[in-house]
C-alpha cells in the first residue's frame, strides 16, 4: 500500500472501532449523538468535503453527493448506525478502489525498466553523472558495454552491438556505429559508446512506452461508453424517482419519517459505483495483467476488440520465424575446412554473426592457432590461421578486394570465406520457424479462432513450407504492401469477428491499420510501429498472443458478470425499498458491498494465469 492507503486504512479502522463502542455503549440525548458523529466525522470528512466541493464545480449527482445527503439525513431521522455505516464502507470501497488501482499500475511500471537511473555526460571537458531527465538535446553522453542507452540519439564515436529485444524484441543484435542512430532502452553490448542526444527524455522511445500505457485510459470500450451513458441517465432517474418516494405518500396520509428514509435508501441505491469503478478498473486491470506478461495493450477498446477475435492473419519473416543467424548451408570444395576457418577467424569477435559462426562449427577454439586479428566494423575480419592470412566477411567487402565470388545458389545472409589467393567458399546463414510458431498458431484454434492465414512477400515455395510446418491452411505469397492491405481486406470482409493482423512493426503499419487489432512483435522501436500497432508483443514471442486472446475474452467476460451483477442486485435492492422490505443496511450493500465485490472481481483480471 501507498501512504495514503495506510492513512486510509489506519482511519477506517479507528473509526470502525469508535463506531463499534458507540453501538454498544448504553447512551442517549446529546452524548448518543456525540459517541456516533465522532467516527462519522472521522471518515466521512473528506465525503463531505468533497461533496461541497462538487456543488460548487456543478457535479451534484456524483457518489460524494449522494453519500453525503443519505448519511446526514440518516443523522437527522435519528438513524445514527445507518448514517456512519453509509460513509464507512463506502471509505472501505474507495480503499479497495485506490488499492486495485494502485496494483495494476504497478503492474504497468514492472515492465517498464527501460531506463537508467544515471547517465554519464560531457559537460566543461568532464564526464559527470547525472539523472536522464536533466539532458538537454545536443549533448554528449557516454554509454558503456552493459549500460542502458538512456535517450535517443546518434552515435558520435565508437561500435558496438545493441541488444534491443526490450524495445523491439529482436534477438539479432544490432551492430551500430558513427552516425547511426539509436533509441533509449537498447542495451550496449560490447564497444563504448559516445552520442548525441537528439530527443529530451520525455521525447525518448521509452518515455512514449509508458505513455502509451498512462494514454491507454482514453481509448474506451464500448462497454465502458455504455456504462458512462448509464450511469449519466440512471442516476437523475432513480433521484427523481427517491423525492417522488419522498414526498408523495407523505402528501397522502403517510408517515414522512418513514418514506423519507425509503428515499434516502434509494438515494444511497442509485449510486452507480460498482459500475462506474469496476468495469474501467476490469478493462485497466486487464491491461496491466498483459503488461505483466510482456502484452503491451493501447487501451480497453483495443482489448474489447482481441476479445472478439475470429481471424488471426501472420506475417511470415521475423513473425513466425527467427530472425536468428544459423549456418543453414556450406557451398564449399571442403565445407567442414571452411566452416572451420570461419569459426577460428571470429573466434574475437562479439558480433552475433560471428557467434552463429562458432555455434554452427561446434569445434574447440584455439587462440594460439589465430594471429593478426583485424575486425573491419560492419564488413567482416581479417586473420591469420596457422600463419595463413584468411577474409571472412561480406559480398562487397569481398568484391571490393577483387575476388571472384561465386552467385547465390540459397536465400539467406552470405558470409565468404577466402585466402589470398581465391574464395574458398561461402556460407549462408538464414533464420528458421520460431519453436513457439506452430504451438500458438495450435493454441489459437483451441481457443475458437476460425481461421488463420499467412500473407508474405516470399516465393510460395518458401511461404508454403513455413505454413506447412505452423499448420496454416491459407497462404498468399508473393505480395507487395498494398497487396497485403488489399488481401486483408478482402478477408475482412467474410470475417464474422474481429480480424488480427500480426506482423513485426516495422515495415508492416499500412496493413496493421488495416485490421481491427494490429499486433507487433516487438516492433516498439520503430515509430510507425507505435502509431500503426495496437498490441505488442514486447518479448517478440508468439506464444504471448493466444495468451493476450486469453486475457482479453477472461477481461470481457468479467465486465460483463459485473455489470449483470451490479444492475440486478441494484434493481432488486430499489424494489425492496420501496415496499419497506429493505433498510438502509441492505442499501448500503448494494452500493458499496456491491462496488467491493465486483472490484475483487475486476482484480481477476490481475492474475498470472
Amino acid at each position: 500500500m501507498s501512504r495514503k492507503q495506510k492513512t486510509m486504512l489506519v482511519q477506517i479502522l479507528f473509526s470502525a472501532f469508535l463506531f463499534a463502542v458507540a453501538c454498544f455503549l448504553p447512551l442517549s440525548g446529546f452524548w448518543k449523538i456525540v459517541a456516533f458523529a465522532v467516527p462519522y466525522l472521522l471518515v466521512g470528512f473528506s465525503v463531505l468535503k468533497n461533496a461541497v466541493l462538487s456543488v460548487f464545480r456543478g457535479q451534484m449527482l456524483d457518489e460524494n453527493f449522494l453519500m453525503a445527503i443519505a448519511s446526514v439525513g440518516a443523522f437527522v431521522l435519528g438513524e445514527y448506525p445507518e448514517g456512519v455505516a453509509v460513509v464507512l464502507f463506502y471509505r472501505v470501497g474507495e480503499l479497495f478502489e485506490s488499492y486495485a488501482v494502485g496494483k495494476s499500475r504497478a503492474s504497468v511500471s514492472a515492465l517498464m525498466s527501460l531506463c537508467p537511473d544515471e547517465v554519464t555526460v560531457l559537460r566543461n571537458g568532464e564526464w559527470v553523472v547525472v539523472s536522464p531527465e536533466e539532458i538537454s538535446v545536443g549533448e554528449s553522453v557516454r554509454v558503456l558495454p552493459g549500460e542502458k542507452i538512456p535517450l535517443d540519439g546518434t552515435v558520435l564515436e565508437g561500435f558496438s552491438s545493441l541488444d534491443t529485444r526490450s524495445l523491439t524484441g529482436e534477438f539479432i543484435p544490432k551492430d551500430v556505429t558513427a552516425g547511426d542512430s539509436v533509441f533509449s532502452g537498447c542495451v550496449n553490448l560490447t564497444g563504448v559508446l559516445i552520442l548525441r542526444a537528439e530527443k529530451e527524455f520525455e521525447e525518448s522511445t521509452a518515455s512514449k512506452i509508458l505513455a502509451l500505457v498512462e494514454d491507454a485510459a482514453a481509448h474506451r470500450s464500448k462497454s465502458e461508453s455504455f456504462v458512462t451513458t448509464f450511469a449519466r441517465y440512471y442516476t437523475p432517474i432513480v433521484i427523481a424517482v427517491a423525492l417522488l418516494v419522498g414526498i408523495l405518500p407523505p402528501l397522502f396520509g403517510s408517515d414522512w419519517a418513514t418514506w423519507i428514509y425509503r428515499a434516502l435508501e434509494f438515494l444511497v441505491v442509485s449510486c452507480p459505483c460498482a459500475l462506474v469503478i469496476s468495469v474501467p478498473l476490469s478493462y485497466f486491470g486487464g491491461i496491466g495483467g498483459a503488461s505483466r506478461k510482456g502484452i503491451l495493450v493501447k487501451g480497453s477498446d483495443r482489448l474489447e476488440a482481441l476479445a472478439k477475435a475470429d481471424t488471426v492473419v501472420f506475417d511470415k519473416t521475423g513473425t513466425l520465424t527467427k530472425g536468428v543467424f544459423e549456418v543453414t548451408s556450406v557451398d564449399a570444395e571442403d565445407p567442414e575446412f571452411v566452416l572451420e576457418i570461419a569459426a577460428l577467424c571470429e573466434q574475437f569477435s562479439h558480433h552475433p554473426i560471428a557467434r552463429s559462426l562458432r555455434e554452427g562449427w561446434g569445434g574447440k577454439l584455439s587462440e594460439e592457432r589465430v594471429s593478426d586479428f583485424e575486425e573491419i566494423a560492419g564488413f567482416g575480419v581479417s586473420a591469420k590461421v596457422d600463419g595463413i592470412l584468411y577474409f571472412v566477411g561480406k559480398e562487397d567487402w569481398l568484391l571490393q578486394k577483387g575476388y571472384s565470388l561465386p552467385a547465390a545458389q540459397v536465400s539467406g545472409t552470405r558470409i565468404f570465406v577466402a585466402n589470398q589467393e581465391k574464395c574458398l567458399g561461402v556460407i549462408t546463414i538464414s533464420d528458421r520457424l520460431k519453436e513457439t510458431s506452430a504451438p500458438s498458431v495450435s493454441a489459437l484454434r483451441r481457443l475458437g479462432i476460425r481461421r488463420v492465414v499467412m500473407l508474405t512477400g516470399d516465393g510460395m515455395s518458401a511461404a508454403q513450407a513455413v505454413a506447412t510446418e505452423c499448420g496454416i491452411d491459407e497462404v498468399r505469397a508473393n505480395l507487395l504492401p498494398r497487396d497485403k492491405v488489399a488481401a486483408l481486406k478482402e478477408i475482412s470482409a467474410t470475417a464474422k469477428g474481429s480480424v488480427v493482423f500480426v506482423g513485426d512493426g516495422m515495415n508492416d503499419a499500412p496493413v496493421m491499420t488495416a485490421a481491427h487489432v494490429g499486433v507487433a512483435m516487438g516492433g516498439i522501436g520503430s515509430d510507425a510501429a507505435i502509431e500503426a500497432s495496437d498490441v505488442v508483443l514486447m518479448q517478440d514471442d508468439l506464444s504471448a498472443l493466444p495468451k493476450a486472446v486469453s486475457l482479453a475474452r477472461k477481461t470481457h467476460r468479467i465486465v460483463m458478470e459485473n455489470m449483470i451483477f451490479s444492475i440486478a442486485v441494484k434493481l432488486l435492492v430499489m424494489i425492496l425499498c420501496g415496499f419497506g422490505v429493505a433498510n438502509m443496511w441492505h442499501a448500503v450493500f448494494a452500493d458499496v458491498g456491491v462496488s467491493v465485490i465486483a472490484i475483487l472481481n475486476a482484480m481477476r483480471t490481475l492474475s498470472r494465469k
